[in-house]
């Protein structure tokens, strides 16, 4: 990768909505050196969903995300990403997303998703759900 926005998020109020052990999904976003330590995941408590809510410090330029997952069925097998909504919650969810991926079973973070270049090059906020 040119450039990884790992260092350009706000950790601190990044949130994730139905994890099933508290601050789980701030564990999941590493520098790309990282990314293939598998000791940290995120795992949905109450069923197959998650909203990860990523403040960054600043303004980036989204070029393209990666989804690296389980090995086995905890794979997630879409994403839908929403540009500059804060806090949204599952109910906010339902709305169109700026851009939506059906994911690949990538275990190695070799699959780039790139974005929407227009859609995405003025991002302050990003949520995953």
């Amino acid at each position: 990768m040119s450039y990884s926005l790992y260092q350009r998020i706000d950790m601190n109020k990044l949130t994730c909505l139905n994890e099933t052990v508290d601050n789980s999904g701030r564990l999941v976003f590493k520098p790309w050196e990282a990314r293939l330590d598998k000791i940290d995941k995120v795992d949905s408590d109450a069923d197959e969903e998650l909203l990860i809510n990523i403040p960054f410090t600043g303004d980036v330029k989204l070029k393209g995300i990666v989804v690296i997952g389980g090995e086995d069925e905890t794979h997630p097998d879409k994403v839908r990403l929403f540009k500059n909504r804060e806090n949204m919650t599952f109910d906010d969810a339902g709305a169109p997303a700026d851009q939506e991926f059906s994911l690949v079973r990538d275990v190695d973070g070799t699959v780039q998703y790139k974005t929407k270049v227009v859609t995405f090059s003025s991002v302050h906020h990003l949520t995953l759900h």
